[in-house]
């Protein structure tokens, strides 16, 4: 799915519509560039799942966990790793089994850890505010498609078939 957003807000509401339909040990993937919106959508991610705590990025400390909603956020920054091998150094599986969603920015740095990850692809738009955002995948933590039907994330928000 495809969806334009035109501030911070909506692109929050995405993210929100989104967790709504996550299950325990989905992955989210994020790619895009440096200030296009992946912790704006993470935010939405963790109010989506029930969680009130201030987000922020977790550049310096590589992963920010967030408990006490529905699922828990695990929050990572990919940045400053060079492979794989370094998630799992940090205890990447440990995360995935404690059953709560899994937000990575920075996923290209370690796409090899992040098979049947859902995908979520933010660029600016034409304007100073727009987004594109691009989720393809799998919504839950087994690998199986969950569309997100009744969860448009907002009227307001124009989307359309990728």
């Amino acid at each position: 799915m495809e969806y334009h957003t035109h501030s911070e807000g909506e692109t929050e509401a995405v993210g929100e519509a989104l967790a709504r339909t996550l299950e325990p040990g989905a992955v989210i993937a994020f790619t895009g560039d440096l200030g296009a919106g992946k912790t704006a959508f993470t935010r939405g991610l963790a109010r989506g799942l029930g969680l009130t705590g201030r987000v922020t990025s977790p550049t310096f400390t590589i992963v920010n966990e967030y408990e006490g909603g529905r699922l828990p956020l695990f929050h990572f920054d990919m940045y400053r790793l060079e492979s794989s091998d370094e998630l799992f150094d940090i205890g990447w599986e440990d995360y995935l089994r404690r059953g709560g969603v899994c937000a990575v920015e920075w996923s290209e740095k370690v796409s090899g850890a992040l098979t049947g990850a859902l995908r979520v692809d933010i660029r600016r738009g034409e304007g100073d505010s727009e987004r594109v955002i691009i989720i393809q995948g799998s919504r839950q933590g087994d690998g199986s498609s969950l569309p997100l039907g009744q969860q448009e994330p907002s009227p307001c928000l124009p989307g359309k078939e990728a």
